[in-house]
């Protein structure tokens, strides 16, 4: 448990505000350092055969411009790709997603460290119509990102495959994903927000990922 929370420790998170296309847009925004090279790191995050041993399996068109699905049902396009620092996609999940076109947009920025490690900022930009935000806040997407940062630093420092449900059940990843809910709602309030959404937002956020067991 000790080594799962100081990776949730290791991550510096906080809400801001971006554009998107379909207009103004919140953002989640999650950095944090790996003890690995920039390459290795662009590699795991880009490669279909890497990508699938600790996010999901990937399909598509997987270039500049193409698109791309995730096996649990994320797609999009391929907006910006320069490697290894940069990657932009457009972010919809769902079967009813493509009526949301230019509502949410992720992008990954790696950065070399002087020691051999690397940098990563993720932020996911939504547009402030997407519907979860009401209920869920920052953690709608942030606990989700949270969990993949974890997980990609398994992979990175021992390869270790991913079995996000398991892990998601186990009492580990429940504590895990309560305490990064009140995480997110730390950032929420740091940004702003009303005390009383905050707190309803972390209850639901807890709630959908680390429901009481049956």
């Amino acid at each position: 448990m000790k080594d799962v929370l100081d990776e949730l420790a290791a991550v510096h998170r906080a809400m801001g505000n971006s554009k998107v296309p379909a207009g103004e847009a919140y953002t989640v925004e999650l950095r944090r350092r790996y003890d690995a090279e920039i390459d290795d790191v662009w590699e795991a995050i880009t490669n279909p055969e890497r990508l699938r041993r600790w996010l999901k399996p990937v399909t598509g068109d997987l270039r500049l411009g193409g698109k791309f699905e995730l096996d649990g049902g994320e797609h999009g396009d391929i907006l910006r790709c320069e490697p290894p620092r940069l990657l932009k996609v457009s972010w919809l999940y769902g079967l009813d997603a493509d009526a949301w076109p230019g509502t949410s947009e992720v992008e990954v920025r790696l950065v070399p460290g002087p020691a051999g490690d690397t940098e990563l900022e993720l932020i996911h930009a939504a547009f402030i119509g997407e519907p979860s935000f009401p209920t869920y806040g920052p953690g709608a997407g942030g606990v989700g990102w949270d969990l993949a940062l974890l997980t990609l630093a398994r992979f990175l420092a021992d390869g270790e495959i991913a079995d996000h449900e398991d892990f998601e059940k186990s009492p580990e990843g429940r504590e895990f994903s309560r305490r990064s809910a009140a995480a997110w709602g730390q950032a929420h309030l740091a940004a702003g927000g009303e005390p009383e959404h905050v707190a309803a937002a972390v209850e639901a956020t807890t709630t959908f990922y680390a429901p009481d067991p049956a």
